[in-house]
């Protein structure tokens, strides 16, 4: 059985410990074959020679967003219909995806393990514990042209409100988040400036399956393929359900009236309130513009807004983006490996 393993070497587990890459190469133990790359120039050529020779699992290691990067990559490498069976390791500084479909801990340690479980198998034989997995198709429309990629969570609104601060503060992981989403919560109870700033909507429209919803601003808009989002905020708790049909939610709420939904969230139940979307949905599109986002003046700096007629934020497996049109729909499935027993 022919494995390889895509190593994103910037990725924060890789940076804060740069013998993790010498303890991957331990682990694959002349069964496997590692590919360190540190750019998508680099990523693309692995994913071509990989597909040039042909593959059994390819294991990629990183955070979600190297994840996505990996996925989209190796969609054009194989095209949709031949993909490998994956395995997503850990290697980043949360790792949300790899978390919900069973992959959690060191990544050489989990790499050894698969190493081991499969490398008595003959090609061909197929990889066991592998699931078929939901994928979202992200096709954005930029002023540079139109980018598609294959990822796993959308969000924006105060999804990438959230994330801008996120950033701006380290981007130090689940606890970091916790933090910033108590400060959240708390402030929206009285309209603080930073509640303001994450949760107030934001100007743009949204197409379902060809029909406008009503509000042309709103405070979060989520689309994802797994449940739990981190630190247990399961604002997409029917996700996974239907290979075809990810779960979108979104609400035009303002921020007194959604920071208290929380713990709604929390629960993994809907958040309600007037002009409420929540459903599994075909394809949607999000198209920014209008005036311009509310700006709050605190020490976490001014919020992210549209343009009118131009472009606005967005968050694809944690990586920030802009564009003027997002259309989401079902991307191709994908077999993963998951060690969870």
């Amino acid at each position: 059985m022919r494995i390889d393993v895509i190593v994103n070497t910037t990725a924060r587990r890789y940076r804060a410990s740069p013998s993790l890459i010498d303890r991957m190469a331990a682990a694959c133990a002349g069964a496997a074959e590692l590919h360190p790359t540190s750019s998508v120039a680099e990523l693309d050529a692995a994913c071509a020679r990989i597909a040039e020779r042909g593959t059994d699992l390819v294991a990629l290691s990183g955070g979600d967003g190297s994840f996505m990067a990996g996925v989209t990559a190796l969609v054009r490498a194989f095209g949709e219909g031949a993909l490998p069976a994956l395995a997503l390791l850990p290697g980043g500084t949360v790792a949300t995806v790899a978390r919900n479909w069973g992959m959690t801990g060191d990544p050489a340690v989990l790499l050894a393990r698969i190493v081991r479980d499969l490398r008595a198998r003959q090609r061909g034989a197929g990889v066991p514990g592998t699931l078929r997995r939901p994928t979202l198709r992200v096709r954005a429309t930029t002023r540079g042209g139109v980018e598609e990629r294959i990822g796993f969570i959308f969000g924006t609104g105060l999804v990438a409100s959230f994330f801008d601060v996120y950033y701006e503060r380290g981007g130090d992981g689940y606890g970091a988040a916790a933090r910033i989403v108590a400060r959240v919560f708390l402030e929206s109870f009285y309209g603080g400036a930073c509640a303001r700033r994450v949760l107030d909507p934001l100007p743009c429209t949204i197409d379902v399956e060809g029909r406008r919803l009503a509000p042309r601003a709103w405070s979060l808009v989520c689309a994802s393929v797994v449940r739990d989002l981190g630190i247990h905020m399961q604002v997409t708790y029917r996700a996974g359900e239907d290979l075809d049909r990810p779960h979108l939610v979104a609400s035009a709420l303002p921020p007194r009236e959604l920071g208290p939904r929380a713990p709604l969230v929390l629960a993994g139940r809907r958040i309600g309130g007037r002009d409420h979307f929540d459903d599994l949905v075909r394809e949607f599109t999000v198209r920014f513009g209008g005036a311009s986002g509310a700006m709050s003046a605190d020490d976490f700096g001014a919020a992210p807004s549209a343009t009118p007629g131009g472009d606005g934020p967005y968050i694809l497996d944690g990586d920030p983006l802009r564009a003027c049109e997002v259309r989401v729909s079902a991307g191709p499935p994908i077999d993963v490996l998951s060690l969870r027993r």
